[in-house]
């Protein structure tokens, strides 16, 4: 018995160490596991943030190389403007006659599209427009004692809007419309000025005048005849057109403004380039700075700035509404500096100069002078002289006798000068309205190539 306790206790504590080995053994196992468990968390969590760089600097490059690719394309894109832009001014009736026909008509048919779907967008503005048109057409044509009102008004609302609308052509184009002062305003005061001296009165007899300028039949002591009432008798004229020139700078203004305003320039318009250009120009000449001091001087001095230049006759003004608009100048600060300028102070200078240019001494003198030139100086001033004596004749005949007379050599020249200018500024417009077709179908066409990268990038 004493045996077999002696050997179940060392049974016993054998099998308590051999537990006690194994649970040790199992703690290291254990403990083994946890650490390369952890090595192995770690490892992960190393790799796992090399990749997140890995990423980030994969997604910087792709970022640099799509903006890489993006100025790329912007460049092949100006150059491509470029390209059409020249192509565009190939565009004009006497190089390509059928294809300019072809896309005057198409943009024309495109304008009425557009003035349809603006119409249909302000019904209620253009129903109250035709009404109001319809009533003034009812009192126009109606009998009644209003009738000498009606007549009245409307001699002088069509002698304003005439002037206005020469005006008007004038301005369009930055300066290089119709020349209407040359043509028309000028040959007036010119024509007013020496009848005014000849016939030593300004009661010029109503009709024909203004459409024509005749002495009175008698002697009036109504009117003194001096440079003040001749500017007077001329006025209404030479304001209207000074206003209609006016006018005439706000299309490009309000163009110009809307695309600053909008900060979506069009590449495509000549305009604004040309006064980037100006802007940054590295030219140092006399007129090139000039010309960019124009903006600075509209930016800093505002009003007086804009009535400065428009009061002065000079070429720096023509890109005025432009650049107004550019630097957005308040619309009534630029058209009031403008109306006040082109209608008042310069219309004054302009009226100073013809009316002492035609004035009966310098008339006389000016005739002297090209009298007195070596050699050509008789054949050079008989057709002027010839000219001088056929206007005064003719101021000295009456209505009836004045519908039926001889032409000279000057008046001749002159009109046949008007008409060709005329034909000239139409011309220019069919050339103009045909470039914007084209325009139009160059841009269609470089969505339409934009399109076709963009979905074959994605592909």
């Amino acid at each position: 018995r004493t045996n077999n306790s002696l050997m179940s206790s060392s049974k016993k504590s054998n099998t308590s160490s051999n537990n006690k080995v194994l649970s040790k053994a199992n703690k290291r196992k254990s403990s083994g596991l946890q650490n390369q468990k952890s090595n192995d968390k770690s490892s992960n969590g190393s790799l796992a943030s090399t990749k997140a760089v890995g990423h980030k600097m994969q997604h910087q490059l792709s970022s640099v190389g799509h903006k890489m690719q993006h100025q790329l394309s912007s460049e092949e894109l100006k150059v491509l403007r470029h390209q059409e832009r020249e192509q565009r001014h190939q565009i004009v009736i006497w190089r390509h006659p059928f294809i300019t026909l072809q896309y005057f008509f198409m943009e024309l048919v495109e304008l009425l599209r557009k003035e349809k779907q603006s119409v249909l967008m302000h019904k209620k503005t253009c129903a109250t427009l035709f009404l109001g048109s319809l009533l003034l057409i009812m009192a126009y044509l109606l009998d009644g004692p209003h009738q000498l009102f009606v007549e009245k008004f409307e001699k002088h609302f069509l002698w304003c809007g005439y002037w206005v609308g020469l005006g008007v052509l004038s301005s369009v184009g930055l300066g290089t419309g119709l020349h209407t002062f040359l043509l028309y305003l000028g040959p007036h005061i010119a024509k007013v000025t020496l009848a005014a001296w000849e016939c030593n009165s300004l009661d010029f007899p109503q009709p024909p005048y203004p459409n024509d300028v005749i002495c009175p039949s008698t002697n009036s002591i109504s009117s003194e005849v001096d440079m003040f009432t001749i500017m007077a008798k001329v006025r209404l004229e030479s304001v209207m057109w000074g206003a209609g020139t006016a006018i005439g700078e706000l299309p490009p203004f309000f163009m110009a403004r809307a695309a600053r305003l909008s900060g979506e320039e069009d590449p495509d318009n000549e305009d604004l380039e040309e006064l980037e250009d100006l802007i940054s120009s590295e030219d140092t000449g006399l007129f090139t700075r000039l010309k960019k001091a124009v903006p600075k001087i509209v930016e800093k001095v505002g009003f007086l700035g804009i009535l400065a230049f428009a009061s002065i006759p000079n070429p720096l003004f023509d890109l005025a509404g432009i650049t107004c608009g550019h630097c957005l100048v308040p619309f009534w600060t630029f058209f009031g500096a403008t109306l006040i300028g082109k209608a008042v102070i310069k219309m004054h200078i302009q009226q100073t100069f013809v009316i002492l240019c035609f004035s009966k001494s310098y008339v006389e003198a000016t005739l002297n002078l090209l009298g007195n030139i070596p050699y050509i100086g008789v054949y050079v001033q008989a057709p002027f002289q010839r000219a001088v004596q056929a206007q005064i004749s003719k101021l000295h005949q009456s209505k009836a006798s004045n519908a039926v007379q001889g032409t000279n050599i000057l008046g001749f020249i002159f009109e046949k000068l008007v008409t060709f200018m005329i034909i000239y500024f139409i011309i220019s417009i069919i050339n103009s309205m045909a470039q914007s077709m084209a325009k139009r179908i160059d841009e269609a066409k470089r969505s339409s190539i934009q399109a076709l990268k963009a979905n074959s990038k994605i592909e």
